[in-house]
């Protein structure tokens, strides 16, 4: 038996185990308690691209990195082949994030920058997995001030912040790694969602880029209208 067979069958394979169990135990609930919420938000964000708008990420720690990753799914792509979406992530401009927290406090950064970029009609996508964030409190009430939808993503324990937003996609546990992989998967779903509304199940190709994007999106607004049965009238 080799070294390598042995240590798999040892305590630390039991651990990693245990951890997956626990994970997949996490997300099954995720499915059924938070999917209408996550295509809610889907809508609101489908909206406001197609109405020339943006979408603002924000968060701290893991959720930072969770919120540069679904701007860089929107901004770059998610499966499919397509013209760029207008998607931010307010915590990337590492000059920006240490004057204002230099000049103003850390509870601001996020905040300030909004009130900069964001206008009506936008949506902010806040991240808190406890949901008592300062910085991502105040920029929810920020863009409640600019007019803006807030799209909330906390865990169990986040139901305060959870009433201040417009969409709140909460992963139905109180530890924070499997929030934050519940916040992911919701984030995909999200991504996959809006892609599809947009553009379409078609790859999008090179030549297809001199047609003006309200023109590519309206079979798949029509095929919406279609699913909620409104007429392509209406």
């Amino acid at each position: 038996m080799t070294r390598k067979s042995k240590m798999g069958r040892g305590p630390l394979e039991r651990m990693v185990r245990a951890s997956l169990q626990e994970s997949a135990r996490s997300m099954r609930r995720v499915g059924p308690e938070c999917a209408a919420a996550v295509a809610a938000a889907a809508e609101a964000a489908i909206a406001t691209l197609e109405n020339g708008g943006s979408l603002f990420f924000c968060g701290n720690g893991g959720s930072a990195a969770d919120a540069q990753h679904l701007a860089a799914e929107l901004a770059g792509r998610y499966t499919l082949e397509r013209p760029p979406l207008a998607a931010t992530a307010l915590t990337t401009n590492s000059s920006s994030l240490t004057a204002i927290g230099n000049d103003y406090g850390f509870d601001q950064v996020f905040s300030r920058q909004l009130e900069g970029l964001g206008k009506q009609g936008d949506v902010l996508v806040a991240i808190t997995t406890s949901g008592g964030s300062p910085n991502v409190v105040k920029a929810v009430h920020a863009a409640r001030r600019l007019g803006m939808t807030v799209i909330g993503m906390t865990g169990a324990k986040g139901a305060a912040f959870a009433k201040l937003c417009d969409h709140a996609l909460v992963t139905p546990s109180p530890i924070t790694p499997r929030i934050q992989e519940g916040h992911i998967a919701m984030g995909h779903a999200m991504c996959e969602l809006i892609e599809r509304a947009l553009f379409g199940p078609e790859a999008w190709h090179p030549r297809a880029a001199a047609v003006p994007r309200t023109a590519a999106r309206r079979p798949a607004r029509a095929a919406r209208r279609r699913r909620s049965g409104r007429s392509s009238r209406a």
